[in-house]
């Protein structure tokens, strides 16, 4: 018999394939139990008639060869040979008479918003000198020894390194969208500027790292869409070696003598290890599969719902018209508020991915709206007809608004598809459908950059990954919080931790 540790991971998204394939480079034999049929978790893409709706990935972080975290995507071999699209435009903001183009690059961004304001001048180039600062900023850095890991000469060293970014940190990190919005003199700037990144709680910093990353060419999207994407990871995995079970959900973790031992799957199945990964949803993983029995009062706080977490319904049309024409992304300020499952809503973000001829039929488009929305409202209503029927109100009320916009699309509509944040909850087993784990605000960026625990108080050979680790939910940070936790493992067993180009 080998003499190899065996690890069990569960969950088979970009998290527990990562941590996987990781496993693999450094002598461990390890299983994946997925409850689904496909890889990838949230980053999927489904098809519908021809069409293929992407439900994850807007941009990935490390797309540019040699530029930060694109080594690790070397080492899970996602972008060998992958084609990625880098726009210069992040999204376009208008309230129809004006428009705020977000250019990736400082310079044109700052022109850009100065002709729309030149009374806000000094606030915009302060923004664009912002995202001039982070494009040096080696956000890769922060994640190279795992935070658990660190210290005292570690923070020394990583706080010596970034030192000279602490000013632009402290000014930007803590302060959102909507407050920096605030600041500015000009009434359409105040508006389209709190929905540059999405969010109003958006902090800035987040938002001048993407526009550095985009500007630098380090967050492409790539051409085939996200379940590709993660089938590509599927394959590294395999071809190292691992082994993965799909449609087999795990019901409980075993624990024996204060170490978790295996797992019990629904259908009865008991797989036992040597260590354990849960890449599966957190609150779930601790008060369920572990039954909450190795937690303390911090845990319980995380998860006692305080925390702002990201709930929302898809909209996803294929339409038999060509858009390539228009801008990808605009996000349409409302003159008057529409209510949407229950709640107001002063703006609509229509993204379509014409820019990727491999999503849709030629000469067809698809069209993607994200739109915000309370998991409480959906709950309440599953499993009575009135669910399906308001899915159904809100794309009616979406498409009237498009109709407007791209008129005579109504009759180009040859189907629409609609998620909930029970859809992801059903399809992930993500905590109320959360899609980022914890949503990236003021209030969760320290979290971010101080860490949230990869281990439960009181349960040894057990390890967390996933978004629920590592606040902001790209699909990048998912990747790194599967490397770091294996990096952990080696560093527990006194094992070198290798990494692999082959």
């Amino acid at each position: 018999m080998s003499s190899q540790k065996s690890i069990i991971i569960i969950g088979g998204g970009i998290a527990g394939l990562s941590a996987g394939c990781y496993a693999q480079m450094n002598g461990y034999r390890s299983r994946i139990f997925e409850m689904h049929n496909l890889p990838g978790g949230l980053c999927t893409a489904w098809e519908r008639k021809g069409y293929v709706f992407d439900g994850c990935i807007h941009y990935l972080f490390g797309s540019g060869e040699g530029k930060p975290f694109n080594s690790m995507w070397q080492e899970l071999g996602v972008v060998q040979g992958r084609k990625f699209i880098n726009h210069e435009e992040y999204q376009q903001v208008t309230d129809g008479e004006r428009t705020l183009i977000v250019y990736a690059d400082p310079d044109r961004l700052q022109a850009h918003m100065t002709e729309l304001s030149p009374s806000d001048a000094k606030l915009v180039e302060s923004f664009c000198d912002g995202v001039r600062r982070f494009a040096t900023f080696d956000l890769a850095a922060m994640y190279k020894v795992p935070r658990p890991l660190m210290g005292l000469m570690d923070w020394l060293d990583f706080g010596g390194k970034n030192i000279a970014f602490a000013p632009a940190l402290a000014k930007w990190a803590l302060q959102s969208s909507r407050d920096f919005a605030d600041k500015f003199q000009d009434p359409f700037l105040r508006q389209a500027v709190a929905q540059m990144f999405s969010w109003e709680e958006a902090p800035v910093m987040m938002g001048m790292m993407l526009l550095a990353f985009m500007h630098l060419g380090n967050a492409g999207f790539p051409v085939g869409a996200s379940l590709e994407f993660a089938r590509s990871l599927e394959q590294r995995y395999i071809e190292l070696g691992g082994e993965i079970h799909y449609e087999s959900q795990v019901e409980k973790i075993l624990v024996e003598n204060g170490r978790a031992a295996g797992v019990r799957l629904y259908n009865d199945e008991v797989h036992n290890a040597d260590l354990i990964i849960s890449a599966a949803d957190g609150r779930g993983t601790i008060f369920d599969m572990l039954e909450g029995g190795y937690t303390n009062r911090k845990i319980h706080r995380m998860y006692d719902g305080h925390l702002p977490t990201h709930q929302m319904c898809q909209v996803s049309m294929g339409v038999k018209r060509d858009l390539s024409s228009e801008p990808h992304w605009v996000t349409y300020l409302l003159n008057e508020p529409i209510l949407l499952a229950g709640e107001e809503h002063h703006q609509i973000g229509v993204k379509h991915y014409c820019f990727d001829p491999s999503l849709a039929p030629q000469g067809k488009s698809v069209i993607e709206l994200i739109v915000r929305t309370n998991y409480a409202y959906w709950q309440r209503i599953y499993g009575r007809r009135v669910y399906d029927t308001e899915q159904s109100q809100v794309s009616d009320i979406i498409l009237g608004h498009l109709e407007k916009w791209y008129p005579g699309i109504k009759e180009d509509i040859e189907f629409v598809d609609e998620a909930t944040p029970l859809s992801y909850e059903r399809y992930t087993g993500n905590w109320m459908g959360a899609t980022t784990g914890w949503l990236l605000t003021k209030e969760t960026i320290p979290m971010m950059i101080i860490g949230v625990p990869r281990t439960l108080p009181g349960l040894k050979d057990f390890f967390l990954a996933g978004h629920w680790v590592e606040p902001g939910g790209t699909v990048t940070l998912a990747a790194v919080s599967g490397k770091n936790v294996i990096q952990m493992i080696c560093e527990q067993d006194n094992k070198s931790f290798k990494t692999s180009q082959n």
